[in-house]
C-alpha cells in the first residue's frame, strides 16, 4: 500500500447507521433480495479468501476473523485485512456492513478501491473500534465499474500493539450478475497450435445430430483437401454435450491455417507442420525462468514487460530469504533460502512442489541419453534457452534446474540442530497477500516450516539426480548433491512418519502428505541409479510399490510420486536383474495401455477418465502426465501406438475440450492468458504483463474450490468448470509442477519430427564391461557393433552416453571423443566397412570416482538407434 492514495467524490450522498461516524443526507439502502458481493463474510468457512499484510496470521477465534497489529506503524494503510474480486457496477447502491472490535482500541477505515496503483477509492467508512464488538454501516453508490474492486480494512497506525476482530462483513448491493454462459466459439473443436504430419489428426464436434455427418478440411484459401463423414459418439459425460468425432489422420501434407468444417461450422485455424512444437519446448521452460527468486529477470531474456527486480533478497519491502527464521517454536535458527522458483501464484517456496518440478526437468535432460527420438540432447544444450547463464558450457535446462536444486539444498536442517539432515517442508509469507504483487513489493515476514519426511525425501530424491546429471559438468555440485541426497535419506529413515499439518496453511498452501511410501519408493530408486549401492537397492526392492500398481487412472502429481521412481528404473540404465528390469519396463506399457484404452472411450480424446472427480485442481498436469507414460512406453518399445497416444493426449490440453480452449498461454487463436498469479497481474492491473507464452493453467476443476468459480459456475458438468480469470486459483492457477509436465511432453513432442514410421534397427550392440581397475577408479570396456541390416556400413559414427562422472581415458580401434557424458567413437581407416551381418569392436580404458557404471541404454550408429544385445 502506499500513501498516494487519492479519494474520489461519491456519486451520492451517504447514510451511515450505528456506531462510530456520524450520519450523512437520508438514502435509499439497497433492496432487502440486493445480491451478496462478499464471500465467507461470516468467516464460517476458516480464513480463505481473505488476505492480510502488516499483521500477524490470521486465524478464526469464537467466530470472528482476528489478528494482531504491531504498534507505531507509520500509516493506517501500513496493515491490512482484505478481499480481492469484489464486482461493482457504477452508479448502482451498495451497504457495507461490519462488526468490528480492536483491543485497546484503534481506527479502522474499510476501503472499496482499486486493488493496484493508484489505488483509486470508491468508497471509505471509518470506525472508532474498542474492546466491544460494534456494528458500522453506511449506504453509497459508487462511481466506477469495476468486476475486481478490493475491500481494505486499514488497521496500522495506532501507536500500540491492537488485537483486531471483524464480523459479518457484507457487502450488499449492484445487480445479480448475469448467468454466466462462456464463449465456446466453433462447435468444431480442434487442437489450435495443430498436427503433426504422420501422427493422429481427430476433432470433436458439437452437434444435435444424432447420425454421421460429413465433414471438409479446407486449405486456407478454402479450397476442400479432404473430406468424409463423422462418428456419432452420443453424450459425453464430462461435457454433457452431444458429439461426434471426426478422423482425418490420412491427410499428412504440411500446411498452415487449415481448419476444418461440419454441420454448418468452421473450426479455429490450425497447421499441420512437423516443427510445432519446437518453440513449445522452449516456452514452456521460460515459464521457470520467469517465477526465479533472488534474481533480477533480464527483459533481454524473456520480453521488457517481464523485467523486474530480484524478489525477496532483504531490499525493502521485502524482508529477504537471505536469513529467513521458522515459524514460532519450530526451530532456533534462521537459514539462507534464496533462490529458486516461486511455486505459483503466490510468492511462496514449497519444496514437495519443487522437488516433483525439478525431477521433471532433469527427466526431460535425461530422456536424451536414452531415447532414441532425442538427438541425444542437441535440441537442450547450452545456449538453447533463454536463461542468464547460458554459454557456460553447461545444458541450459540442468542451469534452470540448478536454480531450484540450490533453494531445495538450503532448506536441510543444519548439523548439529534437531532432526539434522531433514528438509523444511516450505517457506513463504506469514499472511496472505492480495492481488496483484510483484515479488519485490511483498512486505510480508517470511517463516520457514517445520521439516518434513515428504520434503525431505523429495530432495534427496532430486539431487540423486543431480549428482548423476551434473557429474560431467560440475563435479564439485555433484559432490554436494550426492552428500545431501544420503544425508537427507538417512533422516528421513530416522525420522519417518513427520507430516506436514493440513492447517498449516496461512500465507500459503498446506501441501500435506500423511502417506510418504511411495517418496521412500522414489528417493531409494535414484539414490540406487546414481550410486548403484546395494542398501538402496534393498530399500526399493523392499517397498510395497516396487511391484504394486503405481499408475493411477488419474495420473500422478506431487503427492503421488512412486510412478516417478518407476519411470526411471525402466528408463535410466541400471544393475537390476534382467527378469525385474523386464517387468518394472512392462508395468509401463500396460499402464500406457490402459490409458490408451481410455483415450479412446472419451470423445474428447485425453487419457482420463470422464467423471467429475477426474477434473480437480490442476488435473491439466494429471492428463500430461498420463501421456508422460504414453511417450515412455514409446521410448521403450518404439511401438508407434504408444507415440500416437501421447500426441493425441496433447489436442485436448491445445483446444480440442469442451470450453475450446488452448490452456497455453500464447499457444492457439482462443488460449488461455488470465490465470490466477500475483506476478503477472495484468487482468487487474494493465501495467503488469500477463503470463508469458507456455504458461499452462490448471483447468477444469469439478469440485470448485474457490469463491469465484463457486458463484460462477454452481452446477457446471466438469470439463466446464473453469475460467479463465485471475480470481480463480482453483482453476486458472499457473504452477511450476504443470508447467514441468508440459515441458517434459513438450520436448517429446518436438522430437517427434513429422511423427512418420518408425524406422527398423538395422545394427545391435553389445556392451561389455570388463570390470574395475586401481581401487575402483577406472574400469575397461568394449563395445561391438553388428550391422543386421541388408547393406553394407561404409564408415561409422558410435553415440552413446554414461550416466554419472565416468570418463574415457584412451581408446583403440577407434578414434574416441567425450562432451560431457555423451561418447562419440569413430571408425579408423582400416575398419570403415561393417559388411551385412559383420561386425566391428572397440575398446577403451575410462576413469570415474565410483558410483554405479551400468551399461549404456541406447547406442546409435550413424544416428540411428541400434538393438541392445
Amino acid at each position: 500500500m502506499t500513501s498516494s492514495r487519492r479519494r474520489l467524490l461519491l456519486a451520492a450522498a451517504t447514510t451511515l447507521a450505528l456506531t462510530g461516524v456520524g450520519a450523512g443526507a437520508a438514502h435509499a439502502d439497497p433492496p432487502p433480495d440486493a445480491p451478496e458481493q462478499i464471500d465467507n463474510g461470516d468467516f464460517s468457512e476458516g480464513v480463505s479468501p481473505w488476505f492480510s499484510f502488516g499483521t500477524g496470521a490470521l486465524a478464526v477465534t469464537d467466530g470472528r476473523l482476528c489478528t494482531t497489529v504491531a504498534g507505531g506503524l507509520a500509516n493506517p494503510w501500513d496493515a491490512g485485512i482484505g478481499q480481492d474480486g469484489v464486482p461493482l457496477i457504477a452508479g448502482a447502491e451498495y451497504t457495507l456492513g461490519f462488526s468490528v472490535s480492536a483491543t485497546p482500541g484503534a481506527a479502522v477505515k474499510a476501503v472499496l478501491q482499486l486493488g493496484s496503483a493508484p489505488y483509486t477509492t470508491y468508497a471509505a467508512v471509518d470506525a472508532a473500534a474498542t474492546g466491544t464488538l460494534q456494528r458500522v454501516e453506511q449506504t453509497f453508490t459508487v462511481p466506477d465499474d469495476n468486476p475486481n474492486a478490493q475491500l481494505i480494512f486499514q488497521v496500522g497506525g495506532a501507536a500500540q500493539a491492537q488485537t483486531i476482530c471483524l464480523d459479518d462483513v457484507s457487502l450488499r448491493g449492484g445487480e445479480p450478475p448475469e448467468p454466466y454462459v462462456p464463449d465456446t466459439g466453433p462447435r468444431v473443436r480442434v487442437n489450435q497450435v495443430g498436427y503433426l504430419p504422420g501422427g493422429p489428426k481427430n476433432a470433436t464436434v458439437v452437434t444435435e445430430a444424432t447420425t454421421a455427418l460429413p465433414w471438409q478440411l479446407r486449405s486456407a484459401a478454402g479450397a476442400v483437401v479432404a473430406s468424409g463423414t463423422t462418428t456419432a459418439r452420443g453424450v459425453d459425460a464430462a461435457s454433457g454435450q452431444n458429439v461426434h468425432s471426426v478422423d482425418f489422420s490420412s491427410y499428412r501434407t504440411p500446411a498452415s491455417g487449415l481448419t476444418l468444417t461440419v454441420d454448418g461450422e468452421t473450426s479455429h485455424p490450425f497447421d499441420i507442420s512437423g516443427t510445432l512444437y519446437d518453440q513449445l519446448r522452449s516456452d514452456s521452460l521460460q515459464f521457470f525462468y520467469a517465477q526465479r527468486s533472488g534474481i533480477a529477470i533480464d527483459g533481454d531474456l524473456i520480453g521488457d514487460e517481464y523485467a523486474r527486480p530480484a524478489g525477496h533478497l532483504g531490499v525493502a519491502p521485502n524482508r529477504g530469504d537471505t536469513s529467513v527464521p521458522c515459524q514460532p517454536g519450530v526451530c532456533d535458527y534462521s537459514l539462507d533460502v534464496r533462490g529458486g522458483w516461486y511455486d505459483a501464484g503466490d510468492h511462496g517456496k514449497y519444496v514437495v512442489n519443487g522437488g516433483i518440478a525439478t525431477y521433471q526437468l532433469l527427466s526431460t535432460f535425461e530422456r536424451t541419453k536414452t531415447a532414441a527420438t532425442a538427438d541425444g540432447g542437441a535440441a537442450l544444450g547450452d545456449s538453447t534457452l533463454r536463461v542468464p547463464e547460458r554459454g557456460n558450457g553447461v545444458p541450459d535446462i540442468l542451469d534452470e534446474a540448478r536454480w531450484e536444486l540450490e533453494f531445495l539444498l538450503r532448506m536441510q536442517v543444519p548439523a548439529g540442530k534437531p532432526l539434522a539432515g531433514m528438509v523444511h517442508h516450505k517457506i513463504h509469507d506469514q499472511n496472505w497477500t492480495g492481488l496483484p504483487l510483484a515479488p519485490q513489493d511483498d512486505p510480508q515476514p517470511r517463516e520457514l516450516h517445520p521439516p518434513s519426511t515428504a520434503a525431505t525425501l523429495n530432495m534427496a530424491a532430486t539431487a540423486a539426480q543431480c549428482a548423476r546429471l551434473f557429474a560431467p559438468y560440475d563435479a564439485a555440485f555433484a559432490n554436494r548433491c550426492a552428500t545431501a541426497a544420503k544425508t537427507a535419506y538417512s533422516a528421513a529413515k530416522a525420522n519417518p512418519a513427520v507430516y506436514a499439518s493440513p492447517t498449516d496453511g496461512t500465507g500459503g498452501g498446506a501441501y500435506d502428505d500423511s502417506n510418504v511410501t511411495d517418496e521412500f519408493y522414489w528417493a531409494a530408486a535414484e539414490l540406487y541409479l546414481t550410486t548403484g549401492a546395494q542398501t538402496y537397492l534393498t530399500d526399493l526392492t523392499a517397498s510395497p510399490h516396487h511391484t504394486g500398481n503405481v499408475f493411477d487412472a488419474r495420473g500422478f502429481g506431487w503427492q503421488s510420486v512412486a510412478a516417478l521412481g518407476r519411470l526411471d528404473l525402466a528408463t535410466v540404465p541400471n544393475g537390476l536383474p534382467a527378469a525385474d528390469l523386464a517387468r518394472v519396463r512392462a508395468s509401463v506399457t500396460a499402464a500406457a495401455d490402459t490409458y490408451l484404452t481410455e483415450l479412446r472411450r472419451q470423445a474428447y480424446g485425453l487419457p482420463m477418465p470422464g467423471d467429475a472427480n477426474s477434473y480437480f485442481w490442476g488435473g491439466n498436469s494429471n492428463v500430461i502426465n498420463n501421456a508422460v507414460v504414453l511417450a515412455t512406453a514409446f521410448d521403450l518399445t518404439r511401438n508407434p501406438v504408444y507415440r500416437d497416444g501421447a500426441v493425441q493426449a496433447m489436442d485436448y490440453i491445445l483446444g480440442r475440450n469442451a470450453l475450446n480452449i488452448s490452456y497455453v498461454t500464447g499457444w492457439g487463436e482462443h488460449a488461455a492468458q488470465n490465470q490466477h498469479s500475483r506476478i503477472f497481474g495484468h487482468q487487474l492491473n494493465p501495467s503488469m504483463p500477463r503470463p508469458p507464452a507456455g504458461s499452462i493453467a490448471g483447468g477444469p476443476n469439478a469440485a470448485l474450490q474457490d469463491p469465484f468459480v463457486a458463484q460462477l459456475l454452481a452446477g457446471c458438468k466438469p470439463m466446464f468448470c473453469y475460467v479463465d480469470d485471475i480470481n480463480s486459483y482453483s482453476t486458472n492457477e499457473v504452477a511450476i509442477n504443470w508447467n514441468s509436465a508440459l515441458t517434459w511432453i513438450a520436448s517429446f513432442l518436438a522430437d517427434q519430427g513429422d511423427s512418420g514410421a518408425v524406422p527398423a534397427t538395422t545394427c545391435s550392440v553389445a556392451y561389455t564391461n570388463y570390470g574395475a581397475w586401481h581401487g575402483g577408479t577406472g574400469f575397461t570396456a568394449q563395445l561391438t557393433v553388428r550391422n543386421t541390416g541388408a547393406t553394407a556400413v561404409n564408415g561409422w559414427n558410435v553415440r552413446f552416453a554414461f550416466t554419472g562422472d565416468q570418463r574415457v581415458r584412451e581408446a583403440w580401434l577407434a578414434k574416441v571423443t567425450q562432451s560431457g557424458a555423451t561418447v562419440t567413437a569413430r571408425n579408423e581407416s582400416h575398419n570403415a566397412k561393417i559388411a551385412p551381418g559383420g561386425s566391428v569392436m572397440f575398446g577403451f580404458n575410462a576413469t570415474t570416482t565410483g558410483g554405479a557404471n551400468p551399461s549404456p541404454g541406447l547406442v546409435t550408429v550413424n544416428g540411428a538407434a541400434c538393438s541392445l544385445s
